[in-house]
């Protein structure tokens, strides 16, 4: 009686961190539901966990978001620790935590670059690097270890493209958020970037390197566990198409609007992208 109690908490938790991932992102949900059963609920619970600690630092700003920061953190480990929490995301993340034994410094390290969005920070290559692997790249790192369960070999081969990937998602990130990064927070986080004198060649610049990220990604893409490609592949598509159109566009759209995708035209890389999968054209 008190496993299947457990196991009814468990899955009211892990129901919660699906909700929170379709609410926050239907890009993400998008993806998702591309993946294999198996994989689906680990990795709305990843994503649960990732939205919260980035809703502290974004969000909660008549807050003390420091304090709130630290005890989410504080709690995070102890549910690790403990193997349960009351708290209905953190029950869901240490299940899938303890389960495909994700690293504690993948933790730490995405903690620490939400911390970093707390201070008014000036961005050199170092701490970019830094801020992009805590932000983006340990969380694909996350959901590799879901995919290659258990399977060190294939997930040590994988980190470099997963890691390209989390970063180029992150920098287009930033090239579509520019105004409201600029304007709402302050920052900007490509290094000896000036928001206010921004130029094509500046742009074109980052785009390049981006360019070479997606690249090395793709190659990771096509290696991937057969119920993890799709998913993958669905959410590496909708990045690319928002990149082409971040790129089409000259500097005056990135510095006075957001560009974004419209819902339909999600739809219709998903659908494209299941079929190239079907077909083994990936």
């Amino acid at each position: 009686m008190e496993n299947k109690f457990k196991s009814l908490y468990t899955d009211v938790c892990t129901q919660c961190s699906t909700l929170i991932t379709k609410r926050y992102s239907t890009s993400f949900s998008m993806g998702i539901r591309a993946f294999d059963k198996k994989y689906r609920s680990p990795i709305y619970s990843i994503y649960g966990f990732v939205r919260f600690a980035d809703e502290i630092v974004d969000t909660f700003h008549d807050q003390d978001k420091k304090y709130l920061l630290d005890k989410f953190r504080a709690d995070t480990y102890e549910a690790i620790e403990r193997k349960i929490s009351l708290n209905p995301v953190l029950e869901s993340f240490q299940n899938v935590v303890n389960e495909y034994n994700i690293d504690i410094d993948l933790i730490d390290a995405f903690l620490d670059s939400m911390e970093m969005d707390l201070y008014d920070l000036d961005y050199d290559s170092a701490l970019l690097k830094k801020y992009i692997y805590g932000s983006a790249e340990v969380v694909g790192l996350m959901c590799l270890k879901v995919f290659c369960e258990g399977d060190e070999q294939e997930y040590n081969r994988l980190v470099k493209p997963a890691c390209a990937l989390g970063s180029a998602f992150q920098k287009v990130n930033f090239l579509r958020d520019m105004k409201s990064d600029f304007d709402f927070r302050g920052r900007t986080y490509f290094p000896n970037i000036n928001f206010l004198t921004f130029n094509s060649s500046e742009k074109t610049s980052i785009e390049a390197n981006i360019q070479e990220e997606f690249d090395l990604a793709y190659q990771g893409i096509k290696e991937l566990p057969h119920g993890a490609r799709l998913g993958v592949y669905t959410a590496y598509k909708y990045y690319r198409a928002l990149f082409n159109k971040i790129k089409r566009a000259n500097v005056s759209e990135i510095k006075d609007n957001r560009i974004r995708i419209p819902n339909s035209k999600k739809l219709l890389l998903l659908g494209s992208s299941a079929l190239k999968n079907r077909l083994n054209l990936l």
